[in-house]
């Protein structure tokens, strides 16, 4: 904890897609904080820091988690065979160690936004030469911020210490962790009071500020927070008020979803707003991180043929191609130039072929043999010269109203409500031409399950889900789909034949047996936190 409260007051642009000024500010130096905080610009140029600490510069601070989080369940493999795997296979071969440096990296970064927020809550409602509207705004915005940085601590840690003030490293040395429900209680403080004060997203258009927090962001992320804690009737409330406001709506092809054209759609309850611009680190590199090997990428993260399983058996098409792209993919979503590509390999009699207009993964660099679609970026839409750079203008969607759908559908099921709750899973249903469900009660609830895997596949929920859910056994659906008898774990050792992931055994083929179910419902807290913490960080159980 002490290396995280030190840190001075950097406004450095966060947002795009909203106006000039956005763009164009020049990242400020160190202040000296009581000599800044004197006008509209400087709390803006403050609050907009708040936005950048939601990825940082690149992809190693907060993204490399979001890859991470998928590869340790069922939808994805580590992939990439040709590199040591350290930086992630703990956590995925769930070894139970504490050294993760990538789960370090998490912790310290959204801490770092935490103190970005408390230095606006700190210094913003001082300022007497902005008028109380506009600081209310931006106090919101403080709050909404450092809510979800907080959630995202608590769905990986469990309860975290809570920094809600200004605090010098002497300070932080004395803050113990908090429970589980005390870590919630302040993300519902911070969501509850942020609501009342954040614009509609029709308003942040019509005056030139999309990206930033809305009155619907904030309600839904809430109603999110509410129902992983299984508070149902008050999920509900703030999931109807954002279906019922008329601010958002699906995108009418699912290939939209998640094409750089539609950024801040309206789809889009809440992104990571990027630019391209390559004077400011502001894009994303993940998609570089996620791409093929052999096609300028890293390949960290591939989905699993149990994934393309589960569209395959849905009669799912559209999401499936949209979701995967497989070796030697003759097409891929939103790309027009696939005579492009081309590679190298030996025919059976050692002579070397020329294999064109077809994408490679080549399965002796990929355990799966395939990448993240939605991550995928087209040929024309690449900067040439900086590709693998932070500089991808595509926004990453933290929340999309295809999830508040599904959340709303998930809780009218559990009130009782089946007919509200098919209106709406069929309603995603309805966007990829996939029949009605007219199931009731428990079925409904797994058909809704299965729903936002297939429609929220590799978009940073999957984990969480599967933490959160209870099977009719009593136990977490985690705990069911790893272990030495899970079904993730039988699936991949006892009846997979798939070509690439079952020949490619770089990567274990058992991955995932060593779970253990009191342990790795959470991850660890980084050990070097533990031991900085002078004894008031205590690690989770079985670590």
């Amino acid at each position: 904890m002490r290396r995280l409260l030190k840190y001075s007051i950097i406004a450095a642009v966060a947002l795009s897609g909203c106006t000039d000024d956005f763009l164009t500010q020049d990242v400020k130096g160190t202040q000296v904080l009581d000599n800044y905080f004197n006008n509209e610009q400087e709390c803006l140029a403050q609050v907009y820091g708040c936005y950048q600490t939601l990825a940082f510069d690149d992809w190693w601070q907060i993204y490399n988690t979001y890859i991470l989080a998928d590869m340790c369940t069922d939808d994805g493999w580590m992939n990439n065979t040709t590199q040591g795997q350290d930086g992630y296979n703990d956590l995925v071969l769930y070894q139970g160690k504490t050294t993760s440096g990538t789960l370090a990296n998490f912790w310290q970064y959204r801490y770092k936004g935490i103190h970005y927020c408390n230095t606006v809550l700190e210094y913003v409602p001082k300022v007497t030469t902005v008028s109380q509207e506009k600081k209310n705004r931006m106090i919101a915005e403080a709050k909404f911020l450092r809510a979800y940085q907080y959630f995202e601590l608590v769905k990986n840690f469990g309860g975290v210490p809570l920094v809600i003030s200004m605090a010098t490293p002497e300070d932080a040395k004395n803050i113990r962790r908090a429970s589980l429900e005390e870590t919630y209680a302040q993300i519902e403080q911070d969501f509850l009071e942020s609501v009342e004060a954040l614009p509609l997203r029709s308003e942040t258009i019509k005056n030139g500020e999309l990206g930033r927090a809305t009155k619907g962001a904030a309600m839904a992320m809430l109603a999110k927070v509410y129902l992983y804690q299984e508070k149902y009737t008050e999920a509900e409330q703030y999931l109807d008020a954002v279906i019922n406001s008329g601010e958002y709506a699906l995108l009418d092809d699912f290939s939209k979803v998640w094409n750089m054209d539609y950024n801040n759609s309206e789809e889009g309850v809440f992104e990571i707003q990027t630019s391209g611009d390559i004077t400011y680190n502001v894009g994303e590199r993940i998609s570089v991180v996620a791409g093929s090997r052999d096609d300028s990428g890293w390949s960290w993260g591939g989905p699993s043929s149990d994934l393309e399983n589960a569209y395959i058996a849905e009669g799912d098409d559209i999401r499936l191609f949209c979701t995967i792209i497989k070796h030697n993919a003759t097409a891929i979503p939103n790309e027009t130039q696939m005579d492009k590509f081309e590679y190298k390999v030996k025919n059976e009699n050692g002579e070397e072929e020329v294999i064109k207009g077809k994408y490679p993964i080549l399965p002796s660099k990929h355990k799966s043999g395939r990448v993240n679609a939605k991550l995928y970026i087209p040929l024309a839409k690449r900067i040439e010269g900086n590709y693998d750079a932070p500089h991808i203008a595509l926004n990453y969607r933290l929340l999309r109203y295809a999830d508040v759908l599904l959340m709303a559908a998930e809780v009218k099921n559990q009130l009782g409500k089946d007919g509200d709750a098919q209106t709406y899973l069929n309603a995603v249903r309805s966007r990829v031409n996939l029949s009605d469900v007219t199931a009731t009660g428990t079925a409904l609830r797994d058909a809704i399950r299965k729903e936002r895997r297939l429609e929220l596949a590799w978009e940073g929920n999957r984990l969480y889900d599967i933490r959160r859910w209870t099977d009719d056994n009593g136990k977490k659906m985690a705990c069911n789909l790893f272990g030495p008898n899970g079904s993730w774990v039988i699936y991949n050792t006892q009846v997979s034949t798939d070509e690439f992931e079952t020949t490619n055994l770089i990567e274990p083929q058992d991955e995932g047996k060593d779970f253990n179910e009191n342990r790795d419902l959470l991850f660890p807290i980084p050990s070097a936190e533990v031991v900085q913490s002078n004894g008031m960080l205590e690690q989770n159980p079985g670590y």
